[in-house]
């Protein structure tokens, strides 16, 4: 009996002679152990080949070949598998089928269509969608394996091209991966490349591309997104087809005009009685911004958010009747919903696109295609626009830091799209300002007040404190102040002011031997509640730029009462820090009545950084650290 490797190469040998441009795969890509040895250093996984070819047949046909050979070389390289495909009502899968070989390319396992799990392709917050999932979840008996995925999906919408992102994450190499587009619609194609000098691309022809014996990107503390430097081809039609509608899309303008009048038009209807609602709500009230803040308010209370990925490619909203009759919608039915409510009280809005997450991504304005994840709202207010976010309950008006904060959005007008920035939160915009009275004892041991108030970004990451259970609150006070040990929380009342966007967050809590004794003398580190303890990464050679994504100013002021019958023998003399990045200073100042006064003022500021600037970004994070770390020694009066 023939072995599938032999087959393979006989294969291998008919074909090698036909074209030096076949890139056609080898046998070696199915053994583990015969990577290109310069691609295997610090590698969790290697492409060993990668072939995806798109047949755009007419505006509402198009068919992705895929084929892919990954081996894997430990469990931080399984998600490199990628045996998936979606599909939907739109879309069908007509071939998929993996194959499984060992560190020496034997076939261990044969995966065919009915062996792979079909699920729903959104999470359980989803109450209905079409859109699905067939995946194969392999467990490894051992490493080094090789994985072979086979696919052909055939789509009904054209408006969805699929990018080429061949390096799909840090420590992963890529032997051979391609990419070709086949336009035989007629419709003329944009294409956009990015980073495709220095990283071993070849464009073969047009709309043609492949890589050769990439190695894989380390990852480095405060690297950019992979987006950003590692290759990318995007593709669009100028005519597309979405689920049955054609739209146009030769600029941001046609493309937005084409989102207003086929998938937002005629879904703003509203019954009377929520008309009627907004408009006694704010009867009486002229300012345009406390109308758009009621109606806002109203919207939050009556409804919540529940995914509903249907609709025309999942970005026609619901209808704002069917909204305000569930009481429920996704970001776009809840945005629409929104905008409706706003129109009937005089206040105009745009229903906006963006890339919704922690991470800032832009939308890329210069390159108009089916961009962004998310929807939100924009209210115009003067030459400044304020953006709701409104799936939240909690969110106060206007409030954007964190989810889509500082990033490029669409807003969908009736006359064409149009490319704006949201917010972007300054340093002093957004404060965390920590005050604390503190008692310490003879034994070492403290009780404190310490009151926190966040803005800005930095309300956005404590947000949410105040709805969690007692339990989880003490538990989460434990870890934040986790340099305190013994420590005990006595009490906890939490404000959350939505008018002026402010957290105020006052904690009573008590810890024995906090200072640490030396014959008849204390020590402590007067910094109890808010220190910076890691320093980044050291890098011999570092290869990435780096960034901080977003400002942020830390003020400290704590009041320490100390013990009677003790003073200070010796604390540590003031420290300023100035430098690109940002700045820093301490001081400890002597009070009346046995008291010390500790301050402190940090600030960090966003910014994309070359690589030779990160030995001096790391050595003021490392100064930091240590001025945190500054000591006080009490002995007896």
């Amino acid at each position: 009996m023939v072995s599938p490797l032999s087959r393979k190469v006989n294969i291998f040998s008919c074909f090698f002679f036909l074209s030096f441009f076949s890139f056609s795969q080898t046998p070696d890509n199915y053994i583990a152990l015969l990577a290109p040895e310069d691609l295997m250093t610090k590698v969790n996984a290697i492409v060993r080949y990668d072939n995806q070819r798109i047949e755009i047949n007419a505006i509402d046909d198009m068919v992705v070949h895929t084929k892919r050979i990954v081996s894997i070389y430990n469990k931080y390289g399984d998600k490199h598998a990628n045996s998936l495909e979606f599909y939907s009502d739109n879309s069908s899968i007509k071939t998929i089928e993996a194959r499984i070989y060992d560190s020496a390319g034997n076939e261990i396992k044969k995966i065919k269509k009915n062996d792979f799990t079909d699920n729903s392709a959104v999470s359980g917050g989803t109450l209905y969608s079409d859109s699905r999932i067939k995946y194969y979840d392999y467990t490894p008996i051992s490493y080094p394996y090789t994985i072979e995925f086979i696919s052909e999906v055939r789509h009904n919408t054209t408006a969805f091209i699929p990018q080429w992102r061949p390096v799909t994450g840090y420590f992963l190499g890529i032997e051979h991966a391609e990419y070709k587009i086949e336009n035989h619609s007629g419709i003329p194609l944009k294409i956009k490349k990015e980073n495709i000098d220095n990283n071993q691309v070849v464009e073969v022809s047009e709309n043609h591309f492949t890589i050769k014996n990439l190695p894989g990107v380390n990852y480095e503390s405060y690297s950019p997104s992979l987006v950003t430097f590692t290759p990318n081809v995007k593709p669009a039609l100028t005519k597309f087809n979405m689920n049955g509608v054609e739209g146009v899309n030769t600029n941001w303008k046609d493309f937005g005009k084409w989102v207003y009048g086929e998938l937002l038009t005629g879904t703003d209807i509203l019954p009377q009685s929520a008309i009627d609602d907004v408009k006694a709500l704010t009867e009486g009230v002229e300012d345009k911004i406390e109308r758009a803040k009621i109606v806002y308010k109203y919207m939050q209370d009556k409804t919540r958010y529940i995914s509903v990925q249907i609709g025309i490619g999942g970005w026609k909203p619901m209808l704002a009747d069917d909204v305000n009759t569930l009481g429920y919608g996704d970001c776009k039915g809840l945005t629409n919903y929104t905008k409706a409510l706003l129109e009937a009280v005089d206040v105009p809005s745009y229903y906006t696109l963006v890339f919704g997450g922690r991470n800032i991504l832009d939308i890329d304005d210069e390159f108009s295609s089916a961009q962004g994840n998310h929807a939100i709202l924009c209210v115009p207010n003067d030459g400044e626009n304020i953006f709701l976010e409104c799936t939240s309950q909690t969110n106060p008006f206007g409030f954007s830091a964190g989810f889509t904060d500082d990033r490029v959005v669409l807003l969908v007008k009736p006359e064409g799209g149009e490319i704006v920035r949201t917010k972007r939160y300054e340093a002093d915009e957004s404060i965390q300002n920590t005050i604390a009275n503190i008692i310490m004892d003879d034994t070492g041991g403290f009780t404190a007040d310490v009151n926190v108030k966040t803005t800005g970004f930095q309300y956005s990451l404590h947000e949410g404190i105040e709805n969690k259970t007692e339990r989880d609150q003490h538990n989460y006070y434990k870890n934040y102040w986790d340099n305190i040990n013994n420590i005990t929380i006595e009490n906890i009342d939490i404000v959350n002011d939505k008018d002026t966007v402010i957290l105020s967050e006052n904690v009573k809590l008590s810890a024995t031997n906090y200072a640490s004794k030396s014959g008849d003398r204390l020590i402590f580190q007067p910094n109890m509640f808010n220190r910076v303890t890691t320093i980044p990464s050291r890098y011999i050679d570092r290869k990435l730029e780096f960034k901080i994504d977003r400002s942020f100013k830390d003020t400290d002021e704590f009041i320490i009462q100390l013990p009677q019958g003790l003073k200070v023998e010796a604390m540590t003399d003031a420290k300023e820090i100035k430098s690109q990045f940002g700045t820093y200073s301490f001081k400890i100042e002597t009070l009346e009545n046995n008291k010390l006064k500790y301050t402190r003022t940090y600030i960090l500021l966003k910014g994309n950084y070359p690589k030779e600037d990160y030995k001096a970004f790391r050595d003021f994070r490392k100064q930091i650290v240590k001025n945190d770390k500054s000591k006080i020694v009490l002995i007896k009066a």
